[in-house]
């Protein structure tokens, strides 16, 4: 099974672009997943000049830029749930922007995770908030066509988040939003929260999802904690999914290099368990 391996890029810290890299792919990465706030401190100040000289610098690497992922985090103003119109239009505008920043570093993939940007505010409802998600996506949608960029909803755990933390809540804004390049996002941490073992989950849901995450509960990378990975690439085989895996821990202890090669190292041997 031929997999394309991706590593976000935050997980080097203040490296600079050129040399992450040239480590990702020495390390065996195809890909990079950009988080906006290491490219700017809103992608509305990246300018044109800096988005041609990314992609310059990842082209010289050899790798690819797979797309953007904390689409809202470290911003202000912005809310996926909020029931105020004019927050709905600057929410909606500002990710227009990066479905434009997204296209312009060649990506075609948008994870919204961002939990902190999309929780219920006081008094807000499910119902309400799912009124109000929906309004404000559905700004984005000819955005997502103009640019050839899928928009994958990540459920989170209630740890993070009280708004889409199951596939099944994700797949009801999809499904209200009825839209092709409206997708879901699959996460280990966050399906480990899920009532199915994580292996049932991908099986149930990979027909839906535009990208994946490779971690583990405890925040770290595949296989630097309690789940078994071999039974997870096996579900992604037997479900046909054919997208990226993205590495994306949280901890980056005890250093990034370190993180991002026994990631990868771990998921190899994994594959190579695999019964053929």
């Amino acid at each position: 099974m031929p997999v394309r391996f991706a590593i976000c890029n935050e997980v080097f810290g203040g490296w600079d672009f050129a040399r992450v890299g040239a480590t990702a792919k020495a390390l065996g990465y195809d890909g990079l997943e950009l988080a906006p706030f290491t490219l700017a401190p809103a992608i509305t100040e990246l300018t044109p000049a800096r988005r041609r000289e990314l992609v310059n610098q990842a082209a010289t690497a050899g790798v690819d830029i797979v797309g953007l992922h904390w689409l809202l985090a470290h911003t202000t103003g912005f809310h996926l749930t909020s029931p105020d119109a004019g927050v709905q239009t600057r929410t909606a505008d500002y990710l227009i922007a990066l479905t434009r920043a997204c296209r312009d570093l060649g990506g075609d993939v948008m994870v919204f995770g961002s939990p902190a940007q999309r929780s219920r505010l006081p008094g807000v409802s499910a119902a309400h908030a799912l009124d109000a998600a929906a309004a404000t996506l559905e700004r984005v949608l000819p955005a997502l066509d103009d640019c050839r960029v899928n928009l994958c909803l990540e459920p989170l755990t209630r740890d993070e988040t009280d708004f889409m933390n199951t596939c099944a809540d994700a797949l009801a804004l999809i499904t209200r939003l009825g839209h092709p390049r409206v997708v879901l996002h699959l996460d280990v941490k966050a399906m480990s929260a899920e009532s199915a073992p994580v292996p049932d989950t991908i099986r149930r849901h990979a027909g839906h999802a535009g990208h994946f995450h490779a971690n583990d509960p405890n925040r770290k990378g595949p296989g630097m904690g309690a789940v078994d990975f071999v039974p997870i690439f096996a579900a992604l085989r037997q479900s046909g999914y054919k997208g990226w895996v993205s590495v994306e821990p949280f901890d980056y202890a005890p250093d990034p290099e370190t993180v991002a090669r026994k990631s990868i190292d771990y998921m190899r041997r994994c594959i190579g368990d695999l019964v053929i």
